[in-house]
């Protein structure tokens, strides 16, 4: 086998001719690849968290007063302007709702930020062991 690799013009047999086509089968080949293995694969890197969102109709009642639980520096723990300590929290909020069974009341809690850890998951559980288990955290950006 040979080639002609330098010399004067002209075609010969052995000529080697540019092809200036491009072959895109096999960039056709892997985007297809590619397209399937990501159509496999979204489905799976989904995550599904449960939102309890509002209805889309817009309700024409006023929203009552939400009730918040506050949590002092020195511990003391508060429903509104009412002082009352954790072991009397649900009955407390029982009252304050006039209830005697809890379904699905909202409870907001907020804290100082000086509270102790310990305190505020005592509130915390006094709350659920209540039967309070819709509970929102309030946060409250100081640096402004």
């Amino acid at each position: 086998m040979a080639a002609k690799l330098s010399g004067p013009g002209g075609k010969g047999k052995f000529e080697l001719g540019q092809n200036a086509d491009i072959n895109v089968t096999p960039f056709v080949d892997v985007m297809l690849v590619l397209l399937i293995i990501f159509m496999v694969a979204a489905p799976l890197a989904t995550v599904s968290i449960r939102l309890d969102l509002p209805p889309a109709t817009p309700s024409t009642s006023q929203p009552e007063e939400p009730v918040v639980v506050s949590i002092q520096r020195s511990g003391s723990v508060y429903i509104g302007d009412q002082e009352t300590a954790p072991a009397r929290l649900a009955a407390d909020l029982n009252a304050r709702f006039g209830i005697t069974q809890v379904t699905e009341e909202r409870v907001f809690v907020r804290a100082d930020e000086q509270v102790r850890y310990v305190a505020f998951m005592e509130v915390l559980n006094a709350l659920q062991d209540g039967g309070y288990y819709q509970i929102a955290l309030i946060s409250e950006d100081f640096n402004t």
